[in-house]
This record gives C-alpha cells, sequence and structure tokens, in this order.
C-alpha cells in the first residue's frame, strides 16, 4: 500500500488537478488514515541509539497531510456543548486507545497518541504523534507533524511548533524522558535529545544559541540539545549602533545523572541548577 500510496500522493502533490481522480483522494484518505492510527509516522527514529544518528523524514506523508487540506471542506463539529467549524476531524475512539484527554483538549484526527498518553486542556495537530506515558499538558500545544517521544512533560504553556511547508523540512522532534518547563517555546524543527530539562521560558529555534557552559570555554551549537542535557534560558550581549544589548540564547549548566531515574533525576536537577519548572 505504501509504494502505490506515495507515488499517487507525489503526483497528486505536484499536478493537483490529478485529486478528481477517485484513486489519488484515496490515497490521501488512506494515508491520513494510517498516520491516525499510528501505523506510520510523519518522521521516524533512527535505528542506532548513537547521538549523533539522524531521524529520517517522509515528505511524501506531509504532502498528503496538505492535501488532506485540499480536499476536506468545512463542516459544523459538534461535542456536547462545544460547536467547531473546521475542515479536519477530532479523534475517535480514544477509551479504545486507552487515552486520556481531559475537557477541553482536543487532538485532530491524524495525530496519533500512544496508550496511557495524556492530554489535558491542550492541542495536538494533525500529523503529530505523542509517545506512551506522555504528558501535554495544560495549554501546551504540539504542532503538526511534531514528534514527541514516550515519558516526556510538556509542562503547562509549552509551545512546540508545527511545519508542514516546506514537505522535506524536519520536524520538531522531543525525544524520549524529556522534560520541558512550563513556557517552553521549541520550533524550526529543533531536537532535543533524550532525557534533556528544558527549565521553563526556554526558547529554541535554529537560530538561538545552545551553549554548553560546564566546561572551561563555552562550546556552541544550533538546533540540537544533546541527551541528559540541562538547559535554561540566557543572553549574550551584541553591539548595535543603539548600544549593547542581550540577545537570546539557551545555556546548558549541566547534565541529569545516569544514576537515578527519571523522575529523581528531573527534581535533582532542578534543585541542584536552580532550574525553574
Amino acid at each position: 500500500m505504501e509504494g502505490t500510496a506515495q507515488s499517487l500522493i507525489e503526483a497528486a502533490f505536484a499536478q493537483r488537478s490529478l485529486l478528481q481522480d477517485p484513486a489519488y483522494t484515496q490515497a490521501v484518505l488512506d494515508t491520513i488514515e494510517q498516520l491516525d492510527k499510528g501505523k506510520i509516522r510523519v518522521a521516524t527514529p533512527p535505528e542506532s541509539q548513537s547521538p549523533t544518528a539522524e531521524w529520517t523524514t517522509h515528505a511524501w506523508i506531509k504532502q498528503a497531510v496538505l492535501l488532506y487540506f485540499a480536499i476536506r471542506g468545512m463542516e459544523k463539529i459538534e461535542v456536547g456543548p462545544f460547536e467547531f467549524y473546521d475542515k479536519i476531524p477530532l479523534k475517535r475512539d480514544l477509551d479504545i486507545a486507552n487515552v486520556r484527554v481531559v475537557p477541553p483538549g482536543t487532538a485532530r484526527y491524524g495525530s496519533f497518541l500512544e496508550p496511557s498518553a495524556i492530554l489535558m486542556p491542550g492541542y495536538v495537530n494533525i500529523g503529530a504523534y505523542v509517545g506512551a506515558g506522555s504528558m501535554v499538558d495544560t495549554w501546551a500545544t504540539v504542532g503538526s507533524c511534531a514528534q514527541i517521544g514516550r515519558d516526556v512533560h510538556l509542562a503547562g504553556g509549552v509551545g512546540i511548533g508545527g511545519v508542514l511547508e516546506p514537505p522535506g523540512a524536519t520536524p520538531v522532534i522531543i525525544e524520549d524522558g524529556a522534560f520541558l518547563g512550563s513556557r517552553c517555546i521549541v520550533v524550526d524543527g529543533v531536537r532535543v535529545g533524550r532525557d534533556a530539562v528544558l527549565g521553563a521560558n526556554t526558547v529554541l529555534t535554529k537560530s538561538v544559541p545552545i551553549i554548553d557552559v560546564t566546561g572551561p570555554e563555552p562550546k556552541e551549537t544550533r538546533g540540537y540539545v544533546p541527551p541528559r542535557s540541562v538547559v535554561i534560558p540566557g543572553t549574550r550581549p551584541k553591539r548595535f549602533p543603539a548600544g549593547e544589548y542581550g540577545l537570546p540564547c539557551a545555556l546548558i549548566i549541566g547534565q541529569r545523572s545516569e544514576s537515578t531515574d527519571r523522575k529523581t533525576s528531573l527534581n535533582a536537577a532542578l534543585r541542584d541548577f536552580g532550574v525553574s519548572a
């Protein structure tokens, strides 16, 4: 199915008039259904556990999401006292999937939440993937096609950016066991490594410097937080014609201990490094 669907979707994405043929429309519908059931995903993790191993982004699946918008019409959706007017329906059969969703939390059809995931009054967009045991806390949002690993905690108000275009762009990836404190923002395809901790209000984009200040000299990267890193928001000075101002950066100030479990390690990180959550 996948190879046939992929070729049909890629052809229809290049020539939208092909969507008048039911075979192309059905390929789009089948692909979104597979996304909704978690049988395929927009990006897949590497087989290797090496921190340098890259995820694989499947552009044709994002193309299917974009085509799904094109073939869907607007409709009124009524859920008890709530009324919505949109092109994309909501996920259904959450009880069968063993996914807890607290009103008015919303997960769109075409997203996937593994069993035991919890969605508080937040939002998960189409194409996104949320792993088992993870919590999307109150007013946290998981953007389109973002990939959230297992046992991740997105604290209140966290914003995980979505990306559909260009289709080949890497989505935001939050790997297993990560903890993102309140009001963190992660966008532009940034990848947060396994068991990392982001202190409250940390903002990560592809252009924000991530500076490791744990050694005698700073080490700067962009777009990737190494596994087990403890990160807080920071600034660094830059001179402009009008004067010197602090530009945002993120500071790696330590590592979660290998000898403790995730819960204990998180508490230790917040206490030992003074990180607010």
